[in-house]
């Protein structure tokens, strides 16, 4: 690069950096301003430009620079937090939730179904309620209609639903219907689902209520509304009718349509494993692919004509037409923000091109970065923004990203080799802040599933639109691909997982990452190695020993606790099962468990009811040496997985200094048959200056029984028994117990309304603090520090989350 090109690329580099920078930090705010001061906050940096801009030859350089900069960051940090400002105005009356609401408008995306109903993106035309006055609601919303699970009547009893219709994008729907705001589960390091509805541009979630006494759902007729839908749908009930096999079907769906719904959870699982998923959907290496091939034909049958050469460069109506394709094919994809992303990518280069400008790498990549957070700030939140940036910036500063294709087949061999070591290398430390794991044979899985699901798997799929039998060779290709899959993943060493490291280490890690992968002397690089330690040798801090403390997790309507002292791990509870595909173990306790890098020693489940033991299958199947203790009945389907030890009063055990004892039931207690709820384990946890009391599901009589029974009961916390439940929290109990802190882990508006109003006045009474997991999060307690409890909707807020009533 000569140093015009330098000169001509430098001075963008405050700005564009800026760019980003402005919305990174307003991403940061927990609470949104009032529009009046992101305006200030705007003139300031308009203020600042027109500054810089006159003293361009009065002012030194490094000065000038931190002038654009500064008012580049400005500008963007008040135009984010305007557009934030905006956007929130319209979201859901907090008034209208929990009411029945007759709906009418469009279905807006393809829908997703599965065994347990459908989930639809709808568009509002008119509302009202029961009344029949007129209400404002969210432009989208995000409906459940469920096939048969009970849900609450007007009176208080529970009915079943109506199965599900036939819905089809374009459709012009009535629905009564319940919705709330948006509330999802936050956990450390946990997916943030309301972020995610944030992006998406739904402000309201809910059901369609389709109960023998619910005014019937409507279909009022087909209109012309998102065609690009009506198409996607059409080829996915296509290939799901052509490929009988519905694991393939799966596969195929999300790489032609963008349905990754459609691929099996233990799929999912195999391609993590192996370091693939990111082939298995419509990613950004799926649309750089196409825009590749699509350019690469467009060139060639351009070069064939000489009339249009001399009209317009070949290389140029390659480039353009090769990115119009691919955007083309990421709107038919359903338009996720990763291909977005892509082709806001792709486009800024490109245009760069067209110009005729030659700019050092480092401004074209900041450039592209800066595109992207332009048209989408809270892409910044995400994971796969970085690697992919990152990944990019790697291959252009080794030099791979630019220059010419290599000849000759040997040589491109060689460089796709280099090219995956490369990102490999560079990527794992982030992979590893960003997931907690890494997959060992991921440089080998992806070396033969890049080549295979892009030139094979991929076009095949997509020559099936034409052609179908061309679906019967991709899905043969998919399942040849996943034996290869399989066996990578069986290996003992497919996967590396480690504690997440904070983030200085992180950073330390990636900065090591790449000096190992850049074209530099081998003493130089292999200084990277240490830099990569802190990442890979990294342990979270534990309690001391007599010490010990614990995370009630947030997994909704059900119970999951997370016991640590200084060497050993107990869990008490799995959470819920959210549906057939997926459950708590599944989405958040193996996730926290792995990314603290934990072993667990004890998983007891209090007793059967599926809010308890719904994830106890995954955090089993990634537990091994974890032995089982629990009330569940001798031919329940857990017991074939793990043997379970039947919990009874007076067992009793020491980890660390710290008092483990079985208060109920009682071995007699098993023979009478009784109600799941009345043989809940509880657990006694205590180091004779702190004590926790998880009870389960235990109602009034069992809880008389312990009082009557002098049980060591008084407790400085205590997990409020059945999630709150008006059977539960007598006043004798509450009086014997006396804690300081009580949690209740329930749902944010879940049916069946924990924690009950009586129940919490009792609480309220005796003064003691009811943390609520729905307007907390997951709750943190330390022995050390017993009357205080750390809720993750404090410690992570952000303006985007919702702060319940």
């Amino acid at each position: 690069m000569d140093s015009s090109a330098r000169a001509e690329g430098a001075p963008l580099a405050p700005v564009l950096l800026g760019a980003v920078l402005g919305p990174a930090v307003q991403l940061q705010q927990a609470a949104l301003w009032a529009g009046s001061r992101y305006l200030i906050v705007l003139i300031a940096g308009c203020a600042l430009a027109v500054a810089a801009r006159a003293g361009r030859n009065r002012l030194h350089g490094l000065f000038r620079a931190a002038l654009w900069l500064t008012a580049a960051a400005a500008c963007t940090f008040a135009t984010t937090g305007l557009r934030s400002a905006a956007y929130i105005a319209t979201a859901l009356d907090p008034s209208l939730e929990g009411r029945d609401l007759r709906i009418t408008g469009i279905v807006a995306a393809m829908p997703q179904r599965d065994d347990g109903g459908t989930r639809l993106r709808f568009e509002v035309e008119d509302a009202k309620d029961a009344d029949a006055a007129s209400v404002r609601l969210p432009p989208q919303l995000l409906l459940g209609w469920y096939n048969t699970g009970p849900v609450p009547a007007a009176d208080g009893r529970f009915e079943l639903q109506r199965q599900s219709a036939d819905l089809r994008p374009g459709e012009r729907w009535q629905f009564t219907a319940r919705l709330k705001a948006p509330h999802g589960n936050l956990n450390p390091h946990g997916f943030d689902y309301e972020l995610w509805l944030w992006e998406q541009g739904l402000q309201a979630t809910g059901y369609v209520r389709a109960g023998p006494r619910d005014a019937p759902p409507q279909r009022i007729g087909r209109t012309w509304r998102h065609p690009v839908e009506q198409a996607r749908h059409a080829v996915r009930e296509a290939i799901l009718q052509r490929v009988t096999d519905r694991r393939w079907a799966g596969v195929l769906a999300a790489l032609v349509v963008g349905d990754q719904a459609a691929i099996e959870r233990a799929d999912w699982d195999i391609f993590r494993a192996t370091g693939v998923a990111h082939l298995m959907s419509i990613s950004g290496l799926h649309i750089t692919m196409f825009a590749w091939a699509a350019a690469a034909l467009i060139g060639a049958l351009w070069r064939r004509s000489t009339r249009l050469c001399l009209a317009w460069p070949a290389q140029h109506a390659a480039l353009v037409g090769g990115i119009a394709l691919a955007a083309a094919y990421a709107v038919f994809s359903g338009w996720g923000v990763p291909s977005q992303r892509t082709v806001w990518m792709l486009a800024t280069i490109a245009l760069l091109r067209l110009s005729g400008r030659a700019w050092p790498w480092p401004p074209v990549w900041l450039l592209a970065c800066a595109a992207v957070v332009a048209l989408d700030p809270w892409a910044l939140t995400q994971a796969g923004f970085w690697l992919s940036f990152v990944a990019v910036g790697v291959l252009f500063a080794t030099d791979l990203g630019r220059g010419a294709a290599p000849a000759g087949a040997r040589q491109r061999i060689l460089a796709t080799l280099r090219e995956q070591w490369v990102v490999t290398v560079a990527l794992t430390p982030l992979t590893l802040l960003l997931f907690g794991q890494v997959s060992v044979v991921g440089l080998a899985a992806n070396l033969v599933a890049i080549p295979w699901v892009t030139l094979v798997v991929t076009p095949l799929a997509m020559a099936g639109v034409l052609v179908a039998p061309a679906w019967d060779l991709a899905a043969w290709a998919v399942q040849g691909l996943a034996l290869v899959l399989q066996w990578l993943a069986a290996l003992p060493f497919a996967t590396l997982s480690v504690p997440t490291a904070p983030l200085w280490a992180a950073a330390a890690g990636l900065a090591g990452g790449v000096l190992l992968a850049m074209p530099l002397p081998a003493p130089l690089r292999l200084l990277g190695l240490p830099l990569m330690l802190p990442v890979l040798l990294w342990q979270a801090p534990r309690p001391p020993m007599g010490e010990f403390d614990l995370l009630a997790a947030d997994v909704g309507q059900g119970n999951a606790v997370i016991v640590r002292t200084a060497t050993h791990t107990l869990v008490y509870d799995a959470g819920p099962r959210y549906s057939q595909e997926t459950d708590a173990g599944q989405r958040v306790l193996v996730p926290l468990l792995r990314q603290a890098g934990e072993r667990v020693d004890t998983l007891v489940l209090s007793h059967r009811d599926a809010d308890h033991t719904g994830g106890a299958r995954a955090v089993l199947a990634m537990q091994p040496q974890a032995a089982l203790l629990s009330s569940i009945e001798p031919q329940h389907e857990l017991q074939a997985i793990r043997r379970a030890t039947r919990c009874e009063q007076g067992q009793q055990w020491d980890w660390d200094g710290v008092r483990f004892e079985i208060l109920h039931p009682l071995p007699a207690d098993y023979a009478a048959s009784p109600r799941p709820n009345a043989i809940s384990c509880v657990l006694r946890i205590g180091n004779g200056r702190a004590t926790v009391l998880l009870v389960g599901d235990i109602e009034q009589p069992q809880e008389a029984r312990l009082v009557a029974d002098g049980a060591p009961l008084a407790a400085d916390l205590l997990l409020v028994p059945h999630h709150g439940s008006k059977t539960s929290s007598s006043d004798a109990f509450l009086d014997a117990v006396h804690p300081g802190i009580a949690i209740a882990q329930a749902g944010y508006r879940n049916r069946f309304g924990h924690p009950a109003p009586p129940v919490l006045q009792r609480y309220a009474e005796r003064r003691i603090r009811v943390v609520q997991s729905a307007s907390c999060g997951a709750a943190g307690w330390r022995s050390e520090t017993a009357g205080t409890v750390a809720c993750e909707r404090q410690r992570q807020a952000r303006y985007w989350h919702h702060v319940p009533p």
